[in-house]
């Protein structure tokens, strides 16, 4: 039962667990529990009532009044809602997922649900052509709107609006007025489209993970942000919508409590129902301990680069030509244009010295000095200020990481310290410098897939025994659909119809195309299962490209087709999430609110984290002590009748990983089998890690094991 409420600056979310029994209004005791704290009003301030899936409303209140709601009877948590952030071809070629994949009969019955800034339904990327009737298990309606109509790909649309979060340039119906969630929804479930390009940049077919799903749209973010309140309201309703798996690009600061986290309790509640929420990382990386979206119920997808990368030449009058890291759509055609030094541009109108207009900040240039002109720049801050001067286009200097990649209003480019040098000595040394700035072009990346720095990194905030993010999928320079009500990029007048970003926002979708692949084969699956699948199938990566190693990629990167046979599955339901938040200190009057049930704690029932049947394993100690713990697993076979696996261990130096037993038997289809690891550790300041591989000849069923040094966080 949930509520969210909102004071008279501030929201807060109140949250009471599942749907109360019987035949009983939830908005009805919403009220009633307004009335006792505001008398008179409590109509006036709700906001929502949350009663098809989970019990909770919102409602305009001061802190006092949201305090005194905490101590009610029935309550679970009270905490501030929040706004949360966006997390913002050929991706599934990478993955060997072509046009010619094995595909599923029920495919056409998958239903996903996208939780983001609305869609454009007209996007090619969505034509109904060829589809059939709207599965009939969908329960969730079309929200009228002028501008916005549904049709068998897109069959359902709703949107979320709180006073205040919308600006001018939104639509108010579940039209995208964005890009963000066009782009992300077309690379989930998007039609095949050839030709699709950025002005002619990556040009080819693209397409989602599961093509001949329907979609089902929430709009919950708008010009402002993406308010708690309006992402509860969606999962409230595409649960009793009938979706089969959820995907949600968004994320903010790190709460400390799962039920005081919007994502996490809707993703809870989804999972009762059998549906898997799938979430972006975030993009706070490389910082440690920045993953967010972090439930163990739920799926976390860090974001690697694939074998594609665009570079973006510059020319000097002098023949030199040097290689920078931006997508420029301007086309240049090879004319050498003058070329200036920005700190040969000072704006003396504002008594601005060479030492600032270096850098080419707003205001620090002289517009009549650099107007028509390209302008190099000592150090990478915004283009906003060679914009603003009326420069032609910009070189700037730039010591950030170039493994992914940003669009321009004009034309540009970014090249290292050394090329920079280069540069400037140039600039220096001759008389009337030129330079051209070449269209983007594209060019093999060999050391993919890698996990891009921006990804959030792990420990797990909260719990630091459970490892996240689960694993990686394609998410830098991903081309996909965008809405035609915006533009390519800030400060530009140019519209397309697909458009290429970056962001731990990309690679949810993949992530969610995959999942939705396996439940079109597997559509009794748990979530858990599901996630099971994606996780110990995941292709090995290395710590050579990602010093994080796990702790950036997880399980690994994402490989949709082998998962739908795992061979065997990490399955876990409601009954063991209960036991691991009875041992992680929820009290049994809150568990018993959450499950709607009379789960209760015990010493028998508690649950360790190291317990929960999870597809991997953490362990977390003090820096300089030697660790050991003890997992308790079990294993389900979904592969061959007959089989018997075995255990392999791969273990550095410094960690010993322990299997009993180390031989496994199946007799059917169905049947499980336990067994417990022991993992020991001596632990520096860092981490050490290694595998469990369960191998039957046919099937690899992989699972990191990971030990590192609380000093991590």
């Amino acid at each position: 039962m949930c509520l969210i409420v909102v004071g008279l600056n501030q929201v807060y979310i109140v949250y009471m667990g599942d749907l109360p029994k019987g035949d009983v209004s939830v908005s009805n005791i919403h009220i009633g529990m307004l009335e006792e704290i505001v008398p008179g009003v409590a109509s006036d301030v709700l906001l929502y009532s949350y009663g098809r899936s989970f019990n909770g409303f919102a409602a305009k209140l001061t802190q006092d009044e949201a305090i005194k709601l905490k101590g009610k009877e029935g309550v679970v948590s009270v905490f501030p809602s929040q706004k949360k952030q966006l997390h913002t071809s050929r991706t599934w070629e990478f993955m060997g997922f072509n046009k010619k994949m094995r595909t599923s009969i029920i495919e056409s019955d998958i239903i996903i649900g996208m939780l983001d800034t609305g869609v454009w339904p007209e996007s090619e990327s969505f034509n109904d052509t060829g589809f059939g009737p709207i599965p009939t298990k969908w329960k969730g309606t079309c929200q009228k709107s002028a501008n916005f109509t549904c049709n068998k790909k897109i069959i359902g649309a709703r949107y979320y609006l709180t006073d205040g979060d919308n600006g001018p340039e939104d639509f108010i119906s579940p039209r995208d007025a964005d890009g963000h969630g066009t782009h992300t929804t077309s690379t989930a479930a998007g039609g095949l489209v050839s030709q699709a390009s950025l002005f002619g940049i990556a040009k080819g077919t693209v397409r989602g993970g599961v093509p001949s799903a329907r979609i089902a749209v929430y709009k919950i973010c708008w010009s402002y942000g993406c308010s708690d309140e309006g992402i509860l309201a969606a999962f409230d309703d595409a649960i009793a919508d009938g979706v089969d798996i959820i995907s949600l690009s968004v994320g903010s600061s790190i709460p400390f409590d799962y039920f005081e986290d919007s994502i996490a309790i809707g993703a809870f509640h989804a999972m009762k129902k059998g549906i898997l929420t799938s979430n972006s990382a975030g993009n706070g990386g490389p910082t440690p301990g920045s993953v967010v979206n972090v439930s163990p119920w739920s799926l976390t997808v860090a974001a690697s680069t694939i074998d594609r990368k665009f570079v973006t030449k510059v020319k000097l009058g002098n023949g030199q030509i040097y290689e920078g890291a931006t997508i420029n759509t301007f086309d240049l055609k090879g004319k050498m244009y003058p070329f200036i030094y920005g700190g040969d541009a000072p704006n003396l109108t504002l008594g601005v010295a060479s030492e600032f207009s270096r850098y080419c900040f707003p205001g620090a240039l002289n517009a009549t000095l650099v107007k028509g002109k390209i302008v190099f720049c000592e150090y990478f801050t915004d283009y906003e200020g060679v914009l603003e001067a009326g420069a032609l286009g910009a070189v700037f200097q730039d010591t950030g990481n170039k493994d992914f990649q940003f669009s321009y209003p004009l034309p540009f480019s970014t090249l290292n310290v050394n090329d920079g040098r280069m540069i400037i000595n140039y600039l220096n040394t001759t008389e009337n410098p030129t330079a051209t700035i070449f269209k983007t072009s594209q060019d093999n990346n060999q050391f993919a897939p890698f996990v891009v720095s921006f990804s959030s990194r792990g420990p797990n905030p909260i719990t630091t025994d459970v490892l996240k993010p689960d694993l990686t999928a394609p998410g830098v320079d991903i081309l996909a659909a965008w809405s035609e009500a915006s533009t390519v990029t800030e400060d530009d007048t140019r519209r397309t119809r697909y458009n290429i970003i970056s962001g731990t926002s990309m690679s949810c979708p993949h992530a969610t195309g995959a999942a939705a692949y396996v439940k079109s084969f597997h559509p009794t699956w748990s979530p858990a299962a599901i996630r099971s699948a994606l996780m110990t199938t995941a292709i090995p990566m290395t710590s050579n490209n990602n010093i994080e190693a796990e702790l950036a990629y997880g399980a690994g990167h994402i490989n949709p087709l082998q998962a739908t046979d795992p061979g065997l599955v990490y399955d876990a339901g409601e009954i063991d999430y209960v036991k691991f938040l009875c041992g992680q200190g929820y009290t049994i009057a809150n568990i018993q609110l959450i499950s709607g049930n009379s789960s209760s704690c015990s010493e028998e029932t508690d649950g360790t984290v190291w317990d929960l049947n999870y597809p991997s394993f953490a362990l977390s100690s003090t820096p300089g002590k030697s660790i050991t713990r003890v997992f308790h697993r079990t294993v389900t076979n979904v592969g061959s009748a007959v089989s018997n696996y075995r255990a392999v261990v791969n273990a550095p130096p410094g960690l010993i990983i322990q299997v009993q037993p180390s031989v496994l038997s199946f007799e059917y289809v169905g049947q499980q089998q336990s067994f417990v690891v022991t993992v020991g550790a001596e632990l520096g300041n860092s981490m050490i890690s290694g595998s469990l591989i369960w191998d039957d000849g046919v099937h690899l069923v992989k699972s990191p094991v990971v030990a590192y040094a609380s000093i991590m966080l």
